[in-house]
């Protein structure tokens, strides 16, 4: 009996030791390269946790090995993945209040996005995105810009009769109004459909700009300078039942690796407009800059077309847009 027991509480020992260093895997998927800043925010949070010995493991899964770029939000809240690196005006269609995180001309600059952030208007969206079990992990905006295959574009009546690309439905209405033919896709998608002819003109991230090498596509590049346009919500989320499901420590660590994350992800989203255009300015790409009289003939054109629509199309549409029109 004395053997048998002593067998027993070895064997209990041993799986108690194998708890112990067992490893929790999360899975964290997007559609950016490496060299990209939005998977580099995700590298850094794996490499902390990793570093604070808790048990958990972060692998990330970039250029959409594991899911479609605009694939992601339901498999993330279904627990099919756990965290994503996500633009969340691509999940518009199915939560309309999301177009507001890329509407034209709501956010001024990068350190207004980081009130925007911290606003009852984040509140309200974190609030729609916890009814998915999804959670905010790290905020972050990024600026855009305009580019062409033809001539530079800082006007509206720039885009008209171009089939254009724009990420959200803010931006598609906006660009409609000004008589451009909309196409619908991924900024994954963009390189390829320039190439073939698909697209002549582009509205997306400076990151994204640089990142899928579009400087060997366009002839002209209008970037985010002093006066920006294009601001995109572009988080990272997680599964909010697989965070609730961590260990205080896991959680504690995560969160402390986030906090790091998002600081830096600031610095570099104010960073990254300056570097884009060192990039296209190398590959001899002809760089316009936007002036306060073309940013306000585009707000006046919201004004018309996207702000109207996003309150005529959302229930309480008026009172988030207004929350967000208040964060100074």
């Amino acid at each position: 009996m004395k053997l048998k027991a002593s067998a027993a509480l070895a064997a209990a020992m041993m799986f108690a030791a194998a708890a112990a260093n067992a490893q929790t895997e999360l899975r964290l998927s997007h559609q950016w390269s490496t060299g990209d800043v939005r998977h580099q925010v995700a590298q850094m949070i794996a490499d902390e946790v990793a570093a604070a010995n808790v048990g958990l493991e972060i692998t990330i899964y970039p250029s959409e090995s594991l899911f479609r770029a605009r694939e992601q939000y339901n498999p993330l809240s279904r627990g099919q993945v756990d965290m994503i690196v996500y633009p969340l005006s691509y999940s518009g269609g199915q939560r309309p209040e999301y177009n507001l995180t890329l509407m034209p001309g709501l956010v001024r600059n990068h350190d207004h996005a980081a009130r925007l952030n911290e606003s009852p208007f984040m509140e309200r969206i974190e609030a729609l995105m916890a009814e998915d079990d999804v959670m905010v992990l790290v905020h972050g905006y990024l600026a855009g810009g305009f580019a062409s295959t033809g001539d530079c574009i800082t006007r509206p009546e720039h885009v008209s009769g171009l089939t254009t690309r724009a990420a959200g439905r803010a931006f598609e209405e906006m660009l409609a109004a000004a008589g451009a033919s909309i196409s619908s896709m991924a900024s994954s998608e963009i390189y390829n459909a320039m190439q073939t002819g698909v697209l002549q003109a582009v509205n997306t991230s400076s990151s994204s700009f640089a990142s899928f090498r579009l400087q060997e596509q366009v002839a002209c590049y209008t970037p985010a300078g002093d006066y920006a346009l294009w601001f995109m919500y572009q988080p990272v989320l997680m599964n909010l039942s697989t965070f609730e499901g961590l260990t205080e420590e896991q959680q504690a660590a995560l969160t402390a690796a986030a906090a790091n994350a998002e600081a830096w992800y600031l610095e570099q989203a104010k960073a990254e407009d300056a570097a884009s255009v060192a990039v296209f300015r190398e590959a001899g790409v002809q760089i316009a800059e936007m002036t306060e009289d073309d940013f306000n003939a585009w707000l006046a054109l919201a004004q018309e077309s996207s702000y109207p629509s996003f309150v005529a199309t959302v229930p309480n549409g008026q009172e988030l847009l207004d929350l967000a029109l208040s964060v100074e």
